[in-house]
């Protein structure tokens, strides 16, 4: 457990050290956009994906043909409250869930509310922002990516990208559910020996 400056233990605090750690060791190549993503995606969800559900059916089918079926995992959680997974496409390929029901699940997750307004998640991410310094990961671009999160943050946006090194090493594709959607109607239907 870890303690605060008034010596009482601090479970966020442990859990985003946790979740961090989780990460690099899946994904060492990890940049602090790609932990930024991670934990943005636990608040977020896909919701700010989704304008035109044609267009974005029409590109994961696209995207499943590019996909490597040898993904690293199935799914795993987001960030370290855990409120969505993210899920490889991968099990589309190999047949393990029907396009149809993968889809309208990733739909109605979109649907769901963020968990913090704009304003919670800037204090949010400072607080993860100042854990992740205190590591000292020696993250590639690390200083770089750090003025560019906050410069987003500070124009009222929120959304970034992966690093180009993290999609070059890892060649995920994946789509982000709402964990009890995800763990009622999809888990199921995976191997559970990931």
């Amino acid at each position: 457990m870890v303690l605060n400056a008034s010596g009482q233990n601090s479970d966020k605090e442990w859990l985003i050290r946790q979740s961090i750690q989780h990460q690099i060791a899946v994904y060492p190549k990890s940049s602090l956009r790609d932990l930024y993503k991670h934990f943005f995606q636990d608040v977020f969800g896909p919701g700010h994906l989704i304008s035109d559900t044609a267009v974005v059916e029409k590109y994961l089918r696209e995207e499943i043909i590019q996909c490597d079926t040898n993904a690293i995992v199935y799914y795993e959680p987001t960030g370290y409250r855990g409120n969505y997974y993210r899920v490889h496409l991968a099990v589309l390929v190999k047949n393990m869930v029907s396009f149809d029901h993968f889809f309208d699940v990733f739909l109605r997750s979109a649907q769901q509310q963020p968990t913090l307004s704009l304003e919670d998640w800037k204090k949010e991410w400072t607080i993860i922002d100042q854990i992740i310094e205190k590591m000292n990961l020696n993250l590639p671009n690390y200083q770089q990516d750090r003025n560019t999160i906050f410069l987003l943050l500070q124009q009222g946006k929120y959304v970034l990208h992966h690093s180009a090194l993290y999609n070059q090493t890892y060649h995920l594709h994946y789509r982000i559910m709402k964990k009890n959607l995800f763990e009622q109607e999809i888990l199921p239907m995976l191997p559970q020996n990931q």
